[in-house]
């Protein structure tokens, strides 16, 4: 079957933030946006994910690394500087940010602390905000904000607890960031796959769990793969989805219309 997405971003440049090793999410919608002719530039926070970052940024054409520290906005000025300076303009940014101390994705949600609450908001939600302010400005001829969220957005997830919060808040911002944007022709969406084997995921009480019972009953039988997610980011940034905006999209096998699980695992 032929590739409907190839050449589909060609002369398209973004940003991909939150790439921290081959298994992430991030990862793959940036080998899938390369496939379909974008040009890329990556975003890191630290030395050790800048030396996981450096090849797979270099396997697919790029040689633009940005160390980035999204709770820093000396650090996010510098990011988008670079990016004036280098390409003049902008055309996507894909947002795969996210934080909260491991140790409080266990146990009760009650039990959140205060710094932890105000941690993974500003991390993982406000940081969107942030990055959108400066890309908006660079996206003259229009353009796409992209980011991630998950089903403990909406409904309680084991463990997922205050990340849950802040995944609801990014979705909300979504909404409010297209309406502020649309005028502009800056589209902004998020996806929403399924539980997946990556760093961030792993950090949360019972993933493996997560993993068998959702694959187990999904209608698909099957979780989401980096290649699904990423074909999906290819679409919502081309120009094929001109009239999508402020969106949700789930990629996850179809888990999310579930109200019990299958027959055979009751």
């Amino acid at each position: 079957m032929a590739d409907m997405t190839k050449g589909s971003m060609a002369g398209k440049r973004g940003l991909i933030m939150g790439v921290a090793n081959e298994r992430s999410i991030a990862w793959g919608i940036a080998k899938a946006m390369s496939e379909a002719g974008a040009e890329l530039a990556f975003s890191y926070q630290g030395e050790a994910f800048g030396k996981r970052v450096q090849p797979l940024a270099e396997s697919v054409g790029s040689d633009i690394l940005v160390d980035v520290d999204v709770t820093d906005d000396a650090s996010l000025d510098a990011c988008f500087q670079t990016l004036q300076d280098k390409w003049g303009g902008l055309d996507f940014v894909v947002h795969a940010i996210a934080f909260s101390d491991k140790n409080e994705l266990t146990g009760r949600f009650l039990n959140t602390s205060r710094e932890n609450f105000k941690t993974s908001m500003v991390v993982s939600c406000y940081s969107f905000i942030d990055v959108a302010k400066r890309a908006a400005p660079m996206m003259a001829k229009g353009g796409t904000l992209l980011t991630l969220t998950y089903q403990g957005s909406n409904r309680v997830t084991p463990f997922y607890n205050v990340m849950g919060v802040a995944k609801a808040a990014l979705e909300s911002t979504v909404r409010y960031l297209a309406n502020d944007l649309g005028p502009d022709g800056i589209r902004v969406n998020a996806i929403s796959p399924g539980p997946m084997k990556t760093l961030a995921g792993a950090a949360i009480g019972g993933a493996r769990r997560t993993l068998r019972q959702t694959e187990a009953n999904a209608p698909m039988r099957a979780n989401a793969t980096l290649e699904a997610v990423g074909g999906t980011a290819v679409y919502l940034v081309s120009d094929a989805a001109a009239c999508t905006t402020g969106e949700i999209i789930r990629v996850d096998g179809g888990y999310h219309v579930l109200g019990m699980p299958q027959p055979e695992n009751l």
